[in-house]
């Protein structure tokens, strides 16, 4: 394969995915999860009008808003550093969480995450520049990298969040954001937790938000195949303990997909290396290619078309 940099690519959710837990929205009452995003089957009903998506994102945009404010106020700590009541970012961040809540960028990790990559290098940024006697001169370019620095962060991270940019940004170029220092953090994230409440109370009454709170891959892998290995070693130990007590006991049995032997009335998913790339579903067997981990939805799905076969 010839060398070309201009095709390389760093997808940081190959090696993060797997270890970050399934969601357990499931397995809550559907009267919470509904408010969280999910969503029990496909919507039925055709999509609201913009005008209804006008309606509720004024009052999403002014509720969150007047919270975030409101409460920033009443904070002792905020008040005696003088916090903006409103940082201008978070108006990007109200229309983003609004009028676009399909977009990738407005979704919950892309919300929390780029803007704390962003405050934390832009703060940084700002300290280390602000250490040179010149520093008010180059202000400009100090923000400028600031904000160049904390976009790239955002996109090797799989966490573009645009008004994250501008948080970088006024961290440097705003006198008044860069000297709050690192309490920028607290006021960015308490702000982000505020509105993102309100967008998952609003936006949830005739719409759907967020479509996922990590990604929209296939999250927990690593975890999906611990579990197996775990209950194949007490399904392993169960097995052991019955064929003591019952050696008398023949044990019916029904031939599987590509002649396995498969215990009648439970489909057996068996791993096999000679069937690379292709997923075999028999009468009470199921085969899959060695390594193929499956989420249990996956595996429930394939079993109960091998029972119905």
């Amino acid at each position: 394969m010839p060398f070309s940099p201009f095709q390389w690519n760093f997808a940081i959710d190959r090696y993060l995915n797997p270890f970050i837990p399934p969601s357990v929205l499931p397995r809550v009452p559907y009267a919470i999860s509904h408010f969280f995003g999910y969503r029990r089957r496909p919507p039925t009903r055709p999509p609201v009008g913009n005008f209804v998506i006008i309606v509720w994102g004024f009052i999403g945009i002014f509720c969150s808003l007047s919270i975030i404010g409101a409460v920033q106020q009443h904070i002792p700590s905020f008040v005696d550093r003088a916090v903006p009541t409103m940082i201008g970012s978070f108006g990007a961040a109200a229309v983003l969480d609004f009028y676009a809540i399909e977009s990738p960028l407005a979704q919950p990790r892309n919300t929390f995450f780029g803007q704390l990559i962003s405050s934390i290098l832009g703060i940084s940024i700002c300290k280390l520049c602000a250490l040179s006697p010149h520093f008010e001169s180059v202000r400009w370019l100090a923000a400028a990298l600031a904000c160049a620095t904390a976009s790239a962060a955002m996109c090797l991270t799989n966490t573009i969040h645009p008004p994250a940019g501008a948080t970088a940004l006024m961290a440097v170029a705003d006198p008044d954001v860069a000297r709050l220092g690192w309490f920028l953090i607290p006021a960015v994230m308490l702000g982000c937790c505020f509105m993102t409440s309100v967008a998952l109370l609003v936006n949830n009454a005739q719409r759907r938000f967020p479509f996922y709170w990590w990604s929209p891959e296939v999250t927990g892998r690593f975890w999906s195949r611990w579990d197996d290995e775990r209950g194949e070693e007490v399904e392993g130990e169960g097995a052991d303990a019955d064929a003591a007590t019952n050696s008398l006991e023949s044990k019916e049995t029904a031939v599987g997909a590509g002649g396995g032997d498969v215990e009648a009335g439970a489909a057996h998913l068996e791993e096999k290396g000679g069937c690379d790339g292709v997923v075999v579903v028999g009468r009470g067997g199921v085969r899959i290619p060695a390594g193929l981990l499956l989420t249990l939805e996956e595996r429930r799905v394939l079993e109960g078309l091998s029972l119905r076969l």
